[in-house]
């Protein structure tokens, strides 16, 4: 008697298939070079659709994007692309490796130090890349 094959697997794999049939380009595919797609968006139209711009009473997009940071740290930064793409747009936005770092070491409190060391080195590998 064999086991069943995983269905996400198997599901996963039909996924791929697919793609690389509609696009053989696809084959050599990975989520971090989708990611590497995704652009950085420019402080100011930051500032304007997620800060100031839409609360002038409210938080300031750093301090959201830090704050989403932090977030994406205590779920264990299980989302590494997220994570990545988070410490860009934090650091576009004027958040300095220092309030990063900080972000980040203060949910090793909450989410636990592998959460918080996990989320370390991601936004190591962004920041020495920035260089």
């Amino acid at each position: 008697m064999s086991d069943p094959q995983n269905p996400f697997a198997a599901w996963m794999g039909h996924v791929q298939d697919m793609a690389k049939t509609m696009n053989p380009a696809l084959v050599n595919f990975t989520p971090q070079g989708f990611e590497k797609l995704w652009p950085t968006m420019p402080k100011d139209v930051m500032e304007a659709f997620m800060g100031k711009g839409v609360n002038p009473e409210g938080l300031d997009a750093k301090t959201k994007m830090l704050l989403t940071l932090a977030g994406l740290t205590v779920l264990g930064a299980q989302a590494e692309a997220q994570v990545r793409m988070t410490v860009r747009q934090a650091s576009e936005q004027g958040a300095t490796k220092q309030e990063i770092a900080e972000t980040i070491g203060l949910m090793g409190l909450f989410g636990g130090l592998p959460a918080m060391n996990k989320a370390m080195s991601l936004a190591n590998e962004v920041l020495e890349d920035k260089e």
